[in-house]
């Protein structure tokens, strides 16, 4: 019986990977997680929440973005690419980096089977040890439910 070495990679590391990586892929504490692929119906709900909440706030001090804006989570050693996120006032970044976001206010996710568990819990749970964090939105993209978790 072969054992294999799980490779934990520093966030230096993982940066670089994705700089060139022909697909997204989180950073957890170390490890890189490859992430699936939307469906199409997971694609069309989160694309139709970036759209809507863009143009609502389109006027007011807010900032939106979507899937490819990625969100360091430095208490949980987290990258992670959330569906939406809305910034209250100016959007504060990595520091020289124009690619990651540090102060999100609400963040929504669009559940698929395979993450709805981390979503509901790990991923929540990070989310709350953002100092600007406030509102959590859930979308199920197999039913017509939308819920938020507190």
């Amino acid at each position: 019986m072969q054992i294999t070495q799980q490779r934990f990679y520093t966030p230096e590391e993982y940066l670089a990977l994705e700089e060139v990586a022909e697909y997204k892929s989180e950073y957890i504490d170390g490890q890189i997680i490859p992430m699936a692929g939307g469906t199409v119906n997971h694609n069309r709900i989160a694309g139709n929440f970036y759209a809507v909440l863009n143009f609502a706030f389109r006027q007011q001090n807010y900032e939106v973005f979507n899937s490819d804006m990625r969100l360091w989570i430095p208490e949980k050693r987290i990258y992670t690419y959330p569906d939406v996120m809305i910034v209250v006032g100016e959007p504060e970044f990595f520091p020289n980096r124009q690619d990651m976001i540090l102060n999100p206010q609400v963040i929504v996710e669009v559940l698929s089977e395979s993450t709805k568990g981390y979503d509901h819990e790990d991923k929540f749970q990070a989310y709350r040890t953002i100092s600007t964090f406030q509102e959590y939105l859930l979308v199920d993209q197999t039913q017509i439910y939308v819920g938020s978790v507190e």
